[in-house]
């Protein structure tokens, strides 16, 4: 069986990952890995904004919070996002990754729901948060 570490510092991504991949593969977090990799970065792209704040919504919404995020848009009528999933894979040193990626169309709406998981609250796929 290979051996595949995930890096990440989102415990909430770790728990997801876990739940859709398990048993196929065993997550260890290590300071310095030398094999197999797996990684994981989701961005928040608002059309009206040409992609912003993309992979950097993090640092928006610990900047701006959720309603910081709303305020963003408020001069825009096109409030329609899209959530953009990417993981690589990596077989280990010098190899090359190998790049996944998801895309989620939807909307941005005033903050509503759990806030579990960062943006989530004002990101709204087919009527949900």
């Amino acid at each position: 069986m290979v051996r595949v570490t995930f890096v990440t510092g989102n415990a909430h991504k770790l728990h997801e990952v876990q739940s859709i991949l398990e048993p196929l593969i065993q997550v260890e977090t290590a300071e310095l890995v030398n094999g197999p990799v797996l990684v994981e970065d989701t961005a928040l792209c608002f059309n009206a904004l040409g992609g912003l704040p993309g992979p950097y919504v993090k640092w928006f919404l610990s900047a701006i919070g959720h309603q910081g995020l709303n305020d963003l848009l408020a001069a825009y009528a096109d409030k329609s996002a899209e959530a953009v999933c990417t993981f690589g894979y990596s077989a280990g040193p010098g190899q090359k990754p190998t790049l996944f990626q998801g895309r989620c169309p939807g909307k941005i709406v005033l903050p509503r729901g759990p806030s579990h998981f960062g943006w989530d609250p004002v990101f709204e796929f087919e009527g949900r948060t």
